[in-house]
């Protein structure tokens, strides 16, 4: 009986180590046009997840530095956060930004250095960002994006995503970000028939300027596509942050989009 037991509390303590909840969040124009009321904020919006990441850091303007300093907020809650930063993006014909990665020491372990995707830099104005994690001992390699906004046209930047797992065959790739497109459009289909599924269906995460009723959502544009194959979803949802301030305005000064999460073990 001790030893059936014991068994069970090292497969319950193995399957809480490779189970983790990772957090996509647009903050928007982020950098020194965050106050630290805005940045404690963002950090108590965040502190229950344990991979991060943010697409919209901006590449001037302090956008390094405010992910360093909201990293320094997380690790006054009790845990220990470690943390890296893109290079800007490379794309001429669009406003450069950076991506974050923030994460759990003791959820996961990063493997490598994280990289931009150099290979499609002309046809894709902020290229991905990737960054490998071990859970346990398995590893998974986020992709995370902020596409082209809507007015031009980002599916002519999503089409190219269907080469990334030829690219990186031996990579457990999860997609997530901002494509400004729904995961309903064509171009998603490729991903689809590879065995790629989202884990959200006709759930918008943009504010709207003004909430009409109690609708305050505007278009289904973040998302997160894995393979069912390779990863288990345990649970999911957005985060409808604005909320808790008095006016959509307001909460619009932490950004125009709402953060989305899931919670996955690795198969």
């Amino acid at each position: 009986m001790k030893n059936i037991l014991s068994l069970l509390i090292l497969f319950l303590t193995f399957q809480s180590f490779s189970q983790v909840k990772v957090l996509s969040w647009n903050l928007e124009n982020f950098g020194k046009s965050k106050t630290e009321a805005q940045l404690n904020f963002i950090a108590g919006t965040l502190c229950e997840y344990d991979i991060i990441t943010i697409q919209e850091v901006v590449a001037g303007h302090g956008g390094a530095q405010a992910v360093a300093k909201l990293v320094e907020i997380l690790n006054e809650k009790g845990s220990k956060w470690d943390y890296r930063v893109s290079d800007p993006t490379s794309g001429s014909s669009y406003k450069k930004e950076r991506y974050a990665f923030i994460w759990k020491t003791n959820k996961a372990r990063l493997k490598g250095n994280p990289w931009l995707e150099k290979k499609y830099t002309l046809e894709i104005d902020r290229e991905p960002y990737f960054a490998s994690f071990e859970i346990g001992k398995k590893t998974i390699t986020l992709v995370t994006f902020h596409a082209i906004t809507k007015s031009k046209q980002p599916e002519t930047e999503i089409k190219y995503f269907k080469f990334l797992p030829q690219e990186y065959p031996a990579l457990n790739l999860v997609f997530i970000g901002d494509y400004n497109c729904p995961q309903s459009h064509t171009v998603f289909n490729p991903l689809k028939k590879m065995g790629y599924t989202t884990v959200f269906q006709n759930q918008k995460t943009t504010l709207k300027q003004k909430c009409i009723a109690e609708n305050c959502l505007a278009s289904e544009f973040d998302n997160i596509f894995y393979r069912t194959n390779s990863l288990s979803n345990l649970n999911s949802g957005i985060i409808p942050f604005y909320k808790k301030f008095a006016s959509l305005k307001e909460a619009r000064k932490i950004s125009d989009h709402i953060p989305m999460w899931f919670e996955f073990s690795i198969r």
